[in-house]
């Protein structure tokens, strides 16, 4: 089915090998208005399991979806109100992929998992998850989680203008000003560089930023991160404005 015809922006199977599984209510359910327009990115490895659930959830009258990689969820999980995430991914940790969501949106999360210890727990809330579930789980205690995430969730209207110290980001306009002057940027060099400030003071991986940026996993080979990274350096006229954490990754600075 053209994810088109489920009111989504555009097919996610033009831009991934695997198209995702997408469902929409099933005829003659009744849907309630609570959730008619509610849309579910079930993010899940194993394509079986990731089908039937995105056909349990549209037969309750939720619009589902379901892409296979950690990676292609951070491109594409701003199209969801809500985000079932299994943390056992093959690409990428699913502890990062949540953070990395959490860090530029406020959709709620319930992470999946078979992970259940008391440590585990702690780790998926504090990456950012708002709820975490144990498999194997009942789909009608999915239901009433998915329930109680959403009446807690109230949604936050946040500016789309970065203000860091003289840096202005409006990411709107894709438009950088430094002391009030415009900093020309590349496609690349813009969202490499609204990556690190929509996380003001962490330390964001390679790993995330070459996922988000350039929609690819990390290469301990590949230059490409470090060369946009020397780029922008050089347009805001100081090294300190990104600054490197051996073996990690970068943060942004303020010199």
């Amino acid at each position: 089915m053209n994810l088109q015809t489920t009111g989504l922006p555009e097919p996610l199977a033009a831009r991934h090998r695997t198209a995702p599984h997408t469902h929409r209510p099933a005829p003659g359910v009744h849907v309630p208005v609570e959730h008619r327009a509610l849309r579910i990115l079930v993010v899940q490895n194993e394509e079986r399991a990731a089908g039937a659930l995105v056909q349990d959830l549209a037969r309750r009258g939720y619009r589902a979806e379901s892409v296979a990689t950690g990676g292609q969820a951070l491109r594409v999980h701003h199209r969801a109100d809500l985000i079932l995430l299994d943390l056992d991914l093959t690409d990428l940790d699913g502890l990062e992929v949540c953070g990395g969501i959490r860090a530029v949106s406020d959709t709620p999360i319930i992470a999946v998992t078979e992970r259940g210890s008391e440590l585990d727990r702690v780790l998926g809330l504090q990456a950012g998850a708002d709820d975490y579930m144990v498999k194997p789980y009942g789909f009608h205690e999915l239901l009433a989680r998915i329930g109680a995430v959403m009446r807690r969730f109230r949604p936050v209207r946040t500016s789309r203008t970065i203000d860091h110290g003289p840096l202005r980001i409006d990411a709107s306009t894709r438009r950088v000003t430094l002391h009030g002057e415009w900093v020309e940027l590349t496609r690349k060099e813009f969202d490499l560089l609204h990556a690190l400030a929509a996380q003001p003071g962490a330390v964001v991986s390679r790993r995330q930023l070459m996922t988000q940026v350039w929609d690819d996993a990390w290469s301990p080979k590949g230059r490409t991160l470090d060369t946009h990274v020397s780029s922008l350096r050089g347009k805001l006229g100081s090294s300190d404005w990104i600054v490197t954490v051996r073996g990690v990754g970068f943060r942004l600075g303020c010199p």
